[in-house]
C-alpha cells in the first residue's frame, strides 16, 4: 500500500463532501479512497477486523486502520492550510471525541441526505479513487 486509504460511505452525501473536502486541501495526493461498499473497502475491514456497524470515515495504513475521530484526525494531520491544528484535538480524551464523531455519524444522512450516485472525478483525480 503506496498510499493511506479512506474509506467512506458511498451513499452518504456528507461522506461524499468531506472527500471532496481532502482532495481539495490533499493536492499532492497523499490519500486514496474507497467506498466502503467496494470490493476493496470490504477486503480491507476484514483485513483489520473493521466492525459492520462502521459505516463512516475509516483511514487504512500499511499497519492498521483507525476510526471515528481518530481517523479524522490523522488525516487531518496531513492536509494543507491550518486543517493541520485539528489534530491536536487528539490530546482530549477519546471518549470526548468520539462522542461528537459518533453524533455527527448518528445525524449526517437527516441533515445532509443521500446520494442516489457520486459525482465522477476528473480524470486526474479519478485515479486516487480505487475500485474494484
Amino acid at each position: 500500500m503506496e498510499h493511506p486509504i479512506i474509506l467512506f460511505d458511498g451513499d452518504c452525501n456528507f461522506c461524499d463532501s468531506s472527500v471532496q473536502f481532502i482532495i481539495q486541501h490533499d493536492p499532492a495526493g497523499y490519500y486514496q479512497f474507497a467506498s466502503l461498499q467496494s470490493d476493496i473497502g470490504r477486503e480491507l475491514r476484514a483485513k483489520h477486523s473493521i466492525p459492520e456497524d462502521v459505516d463512516s470515515l475509516v483511514l487504512v495504513d500499511q499497519k492498521r486502520a483507525y476510526v471515528k475521530s481518530d481517523a479524522a484526525l490523522r488525516v487531518a494531520n496531513h492536509l494543507t492550510g491550518l486543517w493541520k491544528l485539528a489534530y491536536y484535538l487528539k490530546s482530549f480524551p477519546r471518549p470526548l471525541r468520539d462522542g461528537a464523531y459518533d453524533l455527527v455519524a448518528k445525524n449526517r444522512y437527516k441533515v445532509f441526505g443521500k446520494l442516489d450516485q457520486c459525482q465522477l472525478p476528473p480524470p486526474h483525480i479519478r485515479k486516487r479513487f480505487l475500485d474494484k
